[in-house]
Order: C-alpha cells, then sequence, then structure tokens
C-alpha cells in the first residue's frame, strides 16, 4: 500500500471521493440502513447485504466470495457497536480484492523499464479511450516525462480529431494520417518519431470496434509487428479501456479482448456519472489483469491510480475522512 500512498494526497482523495458518490449514495447509504442498531450477523442482515452488493454492480460471483468471508468473520461474534460491524464488512471486503488482484504499478514519477516506453491503448468506440489517452498524456508531462501520441484509430475521423485536441489542450505532439489510413503505418512513424526524437512515452490509440476476435487480433497483431520492427520488445503495455457505467457489460468486453488479445492493464472509465461502480471490485475479483487507473470526472487530472484499499475506504467515507 505504501507505494499508493504516496501517489495519493488529499487531492486525490478528493476527486474519488467525489468520482464516487453516486456509488457511495447507493451502496454506503443502503449498507448505514441496513445496519442500523445491530451489532452481530443474521440471515437477514446477509440477504439484505447482498442486495446493496449487487445493487452496486459487483456481481454475482464477487458479491457471494464477499459473502462467504463476512459470513466467516462475524458468524460468531457480536460487535461492540453498529460501527464495529460495519469496519468488519468493509475489512471483508478489501481483503477479497488484496488476495485475488494484482495492485498498480503505474507511478508516473518513476524512471520507466524502457524508452520509449511503447503503451498501445484498446477498447470500444465510446469508452473512454482517446479521453484516457490524453489523461495518460497529461499526467505523464507532468511528471516530467516526453510523450507522444500515435493516432492510429484512423477509421473513425471523431478519434483523430479528438485526439488532436487533447493533444494541443496539454502541449504534446501528436502523429496522425488521413481518415481511412493503415493503422499499423501511423503506428510505426510514430514509434520511428519517438526514436528520432528520443521520447519517453508512445501512446497508441488503436480502432475502437470488436466485430469478432479474428479481426481485431489481425489487426492489433499487424500493430505489433510493424512496431517491433523498430523496437522488438514493444508495446510495453497493452492497456484495455472498459466504460464503468455499463456496468456487467464492462466484465463482459473484458472477456471479449482477453480472449482475442494479450491484455497486460485495465482502466475503468466514467465513475463519477454511475452508481455501478462497484464493477471495479468485480473487475479487479475476477481478471488477473491489473486495474491500473479509474477515471472520475472530465479533466485531465481526473484519470486516478488505482487502489483496492482506497477505493473499498472511499465508498464507507464520510467527507470529514476524505479530505483529511
Amino acid at each position: 500500500m505504501g507505494f499508493f500512498n504516496k501517489l495519493f494526497g488529499k487531492k486525490e482523495k478528493e476527486s474519488l471521493y467525489q468520482g464516487l458518490k453516486k456509488t457511495r449514495e447507493g451502496f454506503f447509504t443502503r449498507l448505514v440502513g441496513i445496519l442500523t442498531g445491530k451489532t452481530s450477523l443474521d440471515e437477514e442482515l446477509l440477504n439484505q447485504l447482498e442486495e446493496a452488493l449487487l445493487g452496486a454492480d459487483v456481481g454475482v460471483e464477487t458479491t457471494v466470495r464477499i459473502l462467504e468471508r463476512v459470513e466467516k468473520a462475524g458468524s460468531r461474534e457480536k460487535f461492540a457497536s453498529t460501527e464495529a460491524l460495519q469496519e468488519m464488512i468493509r475489512k471483508e471486503i478489501e481483503s477479497v480484492f488484496s488476495s485475488s488482484s494484482k495492485s498498480s504499478t503505474y507511478d508516473f514519477k518513476s524512471d520507466l523499464p524502457n524508452k520509449p516506453y511503447v503503451v498501445l491503448v484498446v477498447g470500444v468506440n465510446g469508452v473512454g479511450k482517446t479521453t484516457t489517452i490524453g489523461k495518460l498524456a497529461y499526467n505523464f508531462k507532468e511528471a516530467g516525462k516526453s510523450v507522444l501520441l500515435g493516432a492510429a484509430d484512423t477509421f473513425r475521423a471523431a478519434a483523430v480529431e479528438q485526439l488532436t485536441i487533447w493533444s494541443e489542450r496539454i502541449g504534446v505532439p501528436i502523429v496522425k494520417q488521413k481518415t481511412g489510413s493503415d493503422p499499423a503505418a501511423v503506428a510505426f512513424d510514430t514509434v520511428q518519431s519517438a526514436i528520432s526524437k528520443n521520447t519517453d512515452v508512445v501512446l497508441i490509440d488503436t480502432a475502437g470496434r470488436l466485430h469478432n476476435k479474428a479481426h481485431l487480433m489481425e489487426e492489433l497483431s499487424k500493430i505489433k509487428r510493424v512496431v517491433q520492427k523498430s523496437i522488438p520488445d514493444a508495446p510495453h503495455e497493452v492497456l484495455l479501456v472498459l466504460d464503468g457505467s455499463t456496468g456487467q457489460n464492462a466484465l463482459e468486453q473484458a472477456r471479449h479482448f482477453a480472449a482475442a488479445t494479450p491484455i497486460t492493464a485495465l482502466a475503468v472509465t466514467k465513475l463519477d456519472g454511475t452508481a455501478k461502480g462497484g464493477v471495479v471490485l468485480a473487475i479487479a475479483d475476477q481478471f488477473n489483469i491489473p486495474v491500473k487507473f479509474i477515471g472520475v470526472g472530465e479533466q485531465a487530472t481526473d484519470l486516478l491510480v488505482f487502489d483496492q484499499q482506497s477505493f473499498v475506504e472511499s465508498l464507507f467515507s464520510i467527507q470529514s475522512n476524505a479530505t483529511t
């Protein structure tokens, strides 16, 4: 937890707290009502806890795991107060994720393992993929890294235009071609430019579609092949962006993409506009792929490094705890 706590200051805590407002209002408010006046577990409480977790889109499989842990921890114990019972539930929810998923490894300020460090970003249209790339670029630049964007989502003119806007807004260069150009050619040109300019980080946008697994694999494999002509071990990260507001559909997208191509990291976006933020916990629990980032707003600073402990704490927080 030390890594994350160094990065997660007062400003980040407030962003996370505000970004999870709708999920917290649905889940935590309901939980408080369930626990009021209780100091021990019973079947009715467990049933209501199950409904609260499912209502936050934690999902059946992960909810069952949480309930099993909670029941085991509290079945023969009488707690000193309602608050003590609530704290036990919080710790058991947190323990499910700390024991089942990998922790985040991104620190924008740390030295990168490769230069240029090539990140291939994938995801279907509408999940916030291009916006996430812009936010990543902003954070790397703020950390003192040089960044180059590659607009390889060439089949959708709006994607190139949107990434260009981000490029201009945050002051980082972009490599692009006309709509309909070969995505692999854009990726190749991007990497060549990064090498010649000694750039630290390369962020490559890819086509936002998943018509079928074979098509996706073919296109991404081609991009990887041309990039590897210049940098044999690239890409160093394949980041899948998922829309958290779609709830369990985000889980299905993750399954489809993971079956089609190797994914090394996940980013979950749009959590500020949904009460389904519990899906992040389901994703962290069910995939052997680290959730590295969550999006909690429209601003460049609203992309946060994900940490299970802080995420769960924010779901249980009151304002005074979030900002201290």
